[in-house]
């Protein structure tokens, strides 16, 4: 079976072996997430400033290697760096699984980190460079969705196997082995070059000014949605709500953001130049549902809402970074606005330590929520008067070559 790509066909072990990287840049961190309340009883003698840096470090070092990986990658053959860091990536798991300390489960974390930055760039690259025009937009909403649906079915799995030895929980950083194996069989499938006529060759460097402003957008509408991942866990529970609500609707979440990776092609269509005002328009009225109103059933609504809007905004931002790039300088590009994402992460909680004291709000629960649909609000507006833009909206030329 060939698949379509838009400057011919590539086969379906090949689209598969895609497929898999992009599921495996979701698992960073996951392993730890099950455990972190029993670490103090698992390593006893562990200071906080360790269990603080078996948390922080691995996510830290992820940004540089992500960056240098897309430096790396200029130009040259982006094959040997992917293998080399889902290496790197599954021994790091292997080592894991047998670590017998804090320290080392801290230093493995941390090469787990390096091998992890370098494939998150390559996985959207990947994309980028076997597909083009509509045939990338399609596969890049696929992309997504099968990231976030690998980071829904890893913690379900994860969290599972915890209750019967932390160990196991690591098993998850093997899969970065069965997508080396996969992506072995791309050595003799490159991809096909790029049509003459494809809006990459109209640039001969990197839009910076064009990148800087898809870095900033996504980095603000992941700083919006991570109140969900974030800080629902402490409004559940303020509010008397089962505590296994917040793990059940932020899979809910996650899940909500996959499902527009189905159908981005159609949702871009039919919405045309309104499609990233529509879906920013959804994350604020899904953080206000969850900071107004304290029912698990409208909780529900608003994860949906916010997960639905960010999942439509996420794989456009990919694609039009890819575009404002020559074909060989893509994935540098996109390497820079992907560190977006992971700054979003780690600087999350110390942005909103410093705007809830400057609202004096450190009790409210709800605050997370309220404040980022008010900042989204803001979002849509802006959205709406440079809709017709091309890094913040759909222009018609990005819109006539999908």
């Amino acid at each position: 079976m060939r698949i379509n790509t838009g400057k011919g066909t590539i086969a379906l072990w090949s689209l598969i072996a895609i497929w898999s990287v992009s599921a495996v840049t979701s698992l960073p961190g996951l392993a730890i997430s099950p455990i972190l309340g029993e670490l103090n009883t698992i390593f006893p003698k562990a200071s906080d400033l360790e269990i603080q840096m078996l948390t922080s470090l691995p996510s830290l070092l992820i940004v540089p290697f992500v960056l240098l990986a897309g430096r790396l990658s200029a130009g040259r053959d982006k094959l040997p760096l992917l293998y080399a860091g889902l290496a790197i990536f599954f021994l790091s798991g292997v080592a894991c699984l047998v670590a017998k300390s804090m320290t080392w489960l801290i230093i493995i974390s941390c090469v787990l980190g390096i091998g992890a930055g370098m494939i998150v760039p390559l996985s959207t690259g990947l994309v980028v460079d076997y597909f083009t025009g509509n045939a990338r937009v399609r596969q890049l909403g696929y992309s997504s969705a099968i990231n976030n649906l690998t980071l829904v079915a890893a913690t379900a799995l994860t969290g599972y196997v915890a209750d019967i030895n932390w160990h196991l929980s690591f098993l998850v950083y093997l899969l970065p082995g069965v997508s080396l194996l996969l992506a072995l069989q791309l050595r003799g499938n490159p991809p096909a070059a790029e049509p003459k006529e494809s809006d990459q060759y109209r640039q001969s460097a990197i839009n910076y000014k064009r990148l800087a402003v898809l870095t900033v957008f996504y980095f603000l509408i992941t700083y919006a949605v991570l109140a969900v991942t974030f800080d629902l866990s402490f409004l559940v529970e303020k509010y008397g709500i089962r505590e296994e609500f917040s793990g059940v609707a932020i899979s809910v979440f996650f899940l909500a953001v996959m499902l527009p990776g189905f159908f981005l092609g159609h949702i871009m269509r039919i919405l045309r130049s309104y499609t990233n005002v529509v879906s920013m328009l959804l994350v604020a009225v899904g953080l206000a549902c969850v900071g107004l109103f304290h029912h698990p059933a409208v909780l529900l609504v608003g994860v949906v809402l916010t997960g639905l809007g960010y999942g439509v905004m996420q794989p456009l931002i990919y694609d039009k970074t890819a575009i404002i790039a020559p074909p060989h300088l893509a994935t540098q590009a996109l390497s820079i606005v992907m560190t977006a994402n992971y700054l979003a992460i780690i600087l999350f909680p110390f942005m909103l330590d410093g705007l809830r004291t400057l609202f004096h709000a450190h009790s409210s629960v709800t605050f997370p929520f309220l404040l980022n649909a008010a900042i989204s609000a803001v979002g849509v507006v802006i959205l709406m008067v440079w809709r017709n833009n091309m890094a913040l909206g759909l222009d018609d030329s990005y819109y006539s070559n999908r």
